[in-house]
């Protein structure tokens, strides 16, 4: 182990990642602790979707922003290949298109484009399905990565370029202050930020259950669309995004489109669905999400929620006959009122914990402000 260094680590997925990062450009020492040999959890299970449009007004907001920002920087530094740029969400509804156009109407809409059924289907009507849509919305702002090779990319630069030090298949038994046990011996450290993600047990335990952290668990496909010409503008929603997204749920307007899908697609609003779609190199679709609430998610996954998810990818893009290449069960950890927590055990420690899935469209603004909270505005 290396000398007492500045800040410690503990968790190695996004959220860890990016406080290295943030420590590494002030010129401090890292080193980075975490159980696993490479990143298996949310950080890898998900879409690699850098979210901006959609999130909650305000902090949220600017956070995603900010993080997009470091993503653009850092990406092409670290060899990580931008997949595709911006959203598209489609509205099938006429009030889901009430509800685009009051987002669009708010500061978080100034950069977006509203676009109406004829202009939707000229532009996109390669990718889009022959139902009924009122119109989408465009927005410029999202990027997108392929987290399976993004993250263990991001990692090896950090490494290599900021002589941020890894131990891995370590697991950190404890944390007092200025020290963590580890079972390959005592770190010291000045400041020690812990990002367990879901690993709700081994440190803070009381802390996490004080908070009322839980656990999320989604259901993640990816599809081989049935033709080599197939390509995404963009990521893409719909309807089921709108009410599940704060930045338009928070919308007067969302209630009406809430009311319509309760009769037309309860079934999937009880199962926490709602589409994103996002395209790899390959042409392979990650399609997804469900959401259930468990303190230990089942590893088993439901045909019928899948059947679903693929319901809805089908009735918004042409895709009669993509197949089904992979399935697997993503999870986070969890709080129905807060994105993310922030809290400090002792006054040189911080844990923190991104409670709402945003890891990828978050982290790195939030780890700018921790570590500037730990070692002082720069």
């Amino acid at each position: 182990m290396s000398d007492r260094v500045d800040l410690l680590v503990v968790g190695a997925g996004i959220v860890g990642l990016a406080h290295a990062l943030a420590a590494a450009r002030r010129g401090l020492s890292v080193v980075v602790v975490d159980r696993e040999a490479e990143a298996i959890g949310a950080s890898v299970r998900n879409f690699g979707f850098v979210t901006v449009t959609g999130q909650q007004s305000g902090e949220c907001w600017r956070r995603a922003m900010r993080s997009r920002d470091v993503w653009l920087e850092v990406a092409p530094l670290a060899g990580i290949p931008v997949e595709h740029t911006g959203l598209l969400v489609v509205a099938q509804r006429p009030e889901a298109m009430r509800v685009l156009e009051a987002f669009a109407a708010t500061g978080m809409g100034e950069a977006c484009t509203l676009l109406d059924a004829v202009e939707a289907r000229s532009q996109h009507g390669n990718v889009l399905a022959d139902g009924e849509i009122q119109g989408a919305l465009w927005s410029p702002h999202e990027r997108r990565v392929e987290s399976r090779t993004a993250i263990p990319r991001l990692a090896a630069w950090l490494a290599e370029g900021h002589r941020v030090e890894f131990h891995r298949r370590t697991l950190v038994k404890g944390i007092e202050p200025g020290a963590a046990a580890t079972t390959a011996g005592r770190i010291e450290a000045e400041r020690i930020v812990v990002c367990p993600g879901d690993d709700l047990r081994t440190l803070f335990p009381d802390a996490i259950d004080r908070l009322g952290i839980g656990r999320c668990r989604l259901h993640m496909l990816k599809v081989m669309p049935d033709r080599e010409d197939f390509r995404l503008p963009g990521s893409v929603m719909s309807d089921l995004s709108l009410v599940r997204y704060l930045g338009y749920t928070e919308l007067p307007e969302a209630a009406a489109l809430r009311a319509r899908l309760n009769e037309e697609q309860p079934a999937h609003l009880q199962n926490g669905i709602h589409l994103i779609a996002v395209q790899g190199s390959d042409g392979g679709l990650i399609v997804g999400d469900s959401h259930h609430y468990e303190w230990s998610p089942s590893p088993f996954s439901r045909d019928e929620v899948d059947a679903l998810i693929l319901d809805e990818l089908r009735t918004v893009l042409r895709l009669p006959d993509a197949r089904v290449a992979e399935r697997w069960v993503g999870t986070y950890a969890h709080l129905p009122d807060r994105l993310m927590v922030r809290e400090a055990p002792d006054p040189a420690v911080r844990l923190v914990i991104v409670t709402s899935g945003t890891g990828a469209s978050t982290a790195f603004a939030i780890a700018e402000e921790t570590i500037a909270e730990l070692f002082g505005d720069e």
